[in-house]
């Protein structure tokens, strides 16, 4: 039976405090495939690559490669084995550089000595084959999420691994990177590589896999071929109910100007030159005003600079009539929320519980205070409300320590605790990352409830699909400026593709 599978994952169970994870969870992967693993956030998909990769013991099961049955301790053991596995998050070592961190643990040596020319020749030649260019030099603090990303897939060639399990892989990519990523994909299966592969995204499903199998809340809801199914079915499947899979709204209503970014720059973090340079925009209230652009192209900068993280370098930054291009962060916070691209190093504490990231910008609000103390039972009803109306789901609810929340489930609590804090600016930088079509179709309806009150969004989106269906008002960043401007309902996805990849640019007057 086994020998047609070069994976057999057997009645998986794995528990955790307060949830089963994985419930008597049965996964068969081919030789040369690619196989969808599709779930809600918290079905238990990284869970189960995670027990396969070796970084969770499940309490029953057995995994079987090409018929024998192995016994994966830890992540070295996989790797022994020829399975790799690409994180959702990554698992990288910030200080580093590129090359340094993909040959980290698999260093070839002579005498004792490191042999990085050699190192490097293999990682060039990978990287060239399958067209993953990143710079071997940088380090890795002052590289894109979506340069991380191929790192980590280099990472996983390097060590020649035959099994890649990739989770989450697009979620921080750019359409063309996500496209390029799925030929790499196919040409990895076609080579005889087989591949699992986590996405909460259906059409990516529908392109490049050959079978899907579907969790929901940690049981098997089945395996079908993907030629025999359709986005409808497969989230159905998913969320156990029929899903709205295109945005509905009504026509925006734009009033006046809340923030106003007058030849606002940036400087960069990795060169000497600006990465922000001399942007001006105006985003008003009852509008949601879309930054779109290839991942790299200054929009986190621009964030950056706008949130107080980074400082500029020059022009005006107006919100609400207020120049705070030189106030401090939480000066700026009085009138703005932020939805942070890197929901790690700025969004959450990880070893906090979900109660007090619930309450981390406002825990001095008289609401959470008694005397000069923080009022836990206010804080613990405040936190219910928020988790019951966003749907967060943890094995613990408040209590839970947020670094054991699945990926998406802590985007939620970001996504609920900013826009509750009811601020006139909401700077949302990826809000759906890594979210499942319930949850996606969830926030953006609350995106839209909150332009209807007339707060003004800024959207910085890698989505295109999530663009064109969201935004009011389009402008596309190339190269650290704002290259054009576009109604979504005149405009096409290619059209924005070429202004995005610098092959096209509007000049002021056409924009203006």
């Amino acid at each position: 039976m086994g020998d047609d599978f070069v994976i057999e994952m057997r009645h998986i169970t794995k528990e955790f405090p307060g949830i089963k994870a994985n419930d008597d969870i049965t996964l068969q992967l081919r030789r040369g495939e690619i196989h969808a693993l599709l779930g809600e956030n918290g079905a238990g998909k990284s869970t189960l690559m995670s027990v396969l990769f070796g970084l969770y013991q499940p309490e029953q099961g057995e995994i079987y490669k090409n018929g024998e049955k192995v016994d994966i301790k830890d992540p070295n053991d996989a790797t022994a084995l020829g399975i790799g596995m690409v994180h959702q998050h990554f698992k990288l070592i910030d200080v580093f550089t590129v090359l340094d961190n993909i040959i980290l643990g698999a260093e070839t040596t002579k005498l004792g000595f490191l042999q990085k020319k050699e190192a490097r020749a293999k990682v060039e030649a990978l990287s060239e084959k399958y067209g993953l260019k990143v710079d071997l030099d940088a380090k890795v603090e002052n590289i894109s999420v979506g340069m991380q990303q191929r790192v980590e897939i280099l990472k996983m060639l390097y060590r020649d691994n035959e099994i890649l399990i990739f989770d989450e892989p697009t979620a921080v990519l750019t359409p063309q990177e996500i496209d390029e990523l799925m030929d790499t994909m196919k040409e990895f299966a076609k080579e005889g590589k087989s591949i699992l592969f986590i996405s909460h995204k259906l059409n990516e499903i529908m392109a490049v896999s050959d079978r899907v199998t579907v969790l929901r809340k940690g049981t098997l809801v089945g395996t079908v071929d993907t030629k025999d199914t359709n986005p409808q079915e497969l989230s159905n499947m998913m969320v156990g109910r029929p899903v709205q899979l295109q945005v509905v709204k009504d026509a925006a209503k734009p009033g006046d100007t809340v923030l106003e970014l007058e030849n606002y720059s940036v400087p960069s973090n990795v060169h000497k030159t600006d990465a922000v340079k001399n942007v001006s925009l105006k985003a008003r209230a009852g509008e949601i005003l879309c930054i779109a652009g290839i991942d790299g192209n200054g929009q986190t900068e621009l964030v950056y600079g706008l949130t107080g993280l980074s400082k500029s370098s020059g022009g005006k930054a107006i919100l609400c009539g207020k120049d705070i291009t030189h106030l401090a962060r939480d000066k700026r916070n009085e009138n703005m929320s932020h939805i942070p691209e890197d929901r790690h190093k700025h969004g959450l504490i990880l070893d906090f519980s979900l109660e007090e990231n619930m309450v981390l910008e406002q825990f001095n609000d008289k609401r959470f205070q008694t005397a000069t103390f923080i009022n836990r039972k206010a804080v613990r009803e405040y936190a219910d409300a928020l988790i019951e109306q966003y749907d967060v789901r943890s094995g613990q609810g408040a209590i839970t320590i947020t670094r054991s929340m699945s990926g998406g489930n802590q985007q939620k609590a970001i996504v609920a605790r900013e826009l509750d804090r009811n601020k006139p600016l909401i700077v949302a930088v990826q809000p759906t990352r890594g979210l499942d079509v319930g949850a996606i179709e969830y926030i953006h309806s609350q995106l839209i409830k909150e332009r209807d009150a007339g707060k003004a969004v800024l959207l910085v989106s890698l989505e295109l699909e999530e663009v064109m269906s969201l935004s009011d008002r389009i402008l596309v960043m190339y190269e650290g400026e704002i290259v054009g401007e576009f109604d979504p309902k005149k405009t096409t996805v290619q059209e924005l593709g070429l202004y995005m990849s610098g092959a096209k640019r509007m000049s002021k007057e056409e924009m203006s």
